[in-house]
């Protein structure tokens, strides 16, 4: 990651606006371009994929904790994500994990 990208008190830029990254997400391997955007299709839509959204790899990284977090039955993890992504990626959220 870049100094430009992240920054010591563990908050990202992204699109001009500086996203506050809580802990243990923070220790998340971002990639070597954690803004760089992806498409992220939802786990559970048919084979035509019509529900996906688009994200920047520090959200991707965070969405597998998520799923992690529920498959290993820590609840708590996974909800801290969850209310982390209501917060930061709204629209996202109801596409991919509502």
């Amino acid at each position: 990651m870049t100094k430009e990208t992240i920054n010591i008190n563990g908050s990202i830029k992204y699109k001009e606006t500086l996203i506050n990254i809580p802990q243990p997400f923070n220790l998340c391997y971002f990639g070597a371009e954690p803004t760089k955007v992806m498409t992220i299709h939802n786990r559970f839509s048919d084979e035509t994929f019509t529900q996906s959204c688009k994200l920047p790899a520090f959200a991707v990284a965070i969405y597998d904790t998520i799923l992690g977090a529920e498959r290993t039955e820590d609840y708590t993890l996974m909800q801290k994500g969850i209310t982390w992504f209501q917060k930061n990626f709204t629209d996202e959220y109801y596409i991919l994990l509502d």
